[in-house]
C-alpha cells in the first residue's frame, strides 16, 4: 500500500476514526504534553498505532510547513473511487457532485472537500490542469475529508460533463450575472453543481457546457462569496431539497 503524510490534529484524528488500520506511524512534537495531544496518543494507543515523539524541526520538514500542530502521520492511501465510471456505478440515488473549474488555492480545495463531505456530495471533481491537486495542506484543510469524499481529476473537464449529461445529470454552474436564483433551481434530480476558480469564475467552454446558471444572492455590500462558501450555500440547499417531506 503507497503511503503519505498527512499533519494536523483534525486531519490525523479523523483518520484513525475513519480507518486506524490505515495509520503506519504517528510523529508528535516531543515538547507539547497538552490535553489535546494526550487525547490523540491515547486515541493511537487505543488504536495499536506506533507513536514516536520528535523534535519540531523534524516534523517543519517532514510536513513541509510549520502549520502541522505538532502532529504528522505516515499512512496508507484509502481506497476511494478514483475515475468516473467507478463512482457513478457505485451511486445509488440521484448523483449530488461538486465540479471545480480551476480552484488554485489548497486552502479552498481543502475548506471545499470538507463541505461537500458535510453536505453529504459523492464526489469532487476538478480538471488537472490549472487546479491546484489535492497536496498535504489541501488535506489538512479538509479535516479528514480527503478520505471519504473522492476527488477525482480529469484531463478535458468539458468532456467529463458532456459524459455527466449522458448518465442523466444536471449541470447547474454558478455565475453572477445569471437571471435564474439559486432557490429557483431543482436540485431533486442527479446534478452537479459547477463552481469557478477564485478569481476569474468559470472558464468559457464550462459556463457554455452546463444547462442552467444561477446566481446566488447577495444581499449586503460584498459583491461574490469565497469559492469554498458558495459550494457550501449551494450544496446544502441541494441537500434541503433532497429531505424527505
Amino acid at each position: 500500500m503507497k503511503s503519505k503524510l498527512i499533519f494536523g490534529f483534525h486531519a490525523v484524528t479523523a483518520r484513525l476514526r475513519h480507518e486506524a488500520s490505515s495509520v503506519e506511524e504517528i510523529y508528535v512534537d516531543a515538547g507539547r504534553h497538552d490535553r489535546r495531544m494526550q487525547d490523540l496518543i491515547r486515541a493511537a494507543e487505543d488504536a495499536k498505532v506506533r507513536i514516536i515523539h520528535a523534535e519540531g524541526g523534524r516534523l517543519d520538514g517532514m510536513a513541509g510547513t510549520r502549520r502541522h500542530q505538532g502532529v504528522v502521520a505516515k499512512a496508507g492511501e484509502l481506497s476511494l473511487a478514483r475515475n468516473l465510471d467507478e463512482l457513478l456505478d457505485a451511486i445509488v440515488g440521484p448523483p449530488l457532485l461538486l465540479v471545480l473549474d480551476g480552484v488554485t488555492d489548497p486552502h479552498n480545495l481543502g475548506a471545499c472537500l470538507r463541505v461537500a463531505d458535510g453536505a453529504g456530495a459523492h464526489a469532487v471533481i476538478a480538471p488537472k490542469d490549472r487546479a491546484v491537486g489535492l497536496n498535504a495542506t489541501a488535506a489538512k484543510v479538509a479535516s479528514g475529508a480527503a478520505d471519504t469524499v473522492p476527488y477525482i481529476t480529469v484531463t478535458n473537464l468539458a468532456r467529463t460533463m458532456r459524459e455527466l449529461k449522458e448518465r442523466d445529470i444536471w449541470l447547474i454552474g454558478t455565475d453572477d450575472e445569471a437571471e435564474k436564483g439559486l432557490y429557483d433551481a431543482d436540485f431533486s434530480v442527479g446534478c452537479a453543481l459547477v463552481m469557478g476558480s477564485e478569481g476569474e469564475g468559470m472558464r468559457r467552454l464550462t459556463r457554455e457546457t452546463c444547462d442552467l446558471l444561477v446566481n446566488i444572492p447577495m444581499l449586503g455590500a460584498v459583491e461574490s462569496l469565497n469559492v469554498s462558501v458558495a459550494s457550501g450555500v449551494c450544496l446544502y440547499e441541494a441537500r434541503r431539497q433532497r429531505i424527505p417531506r
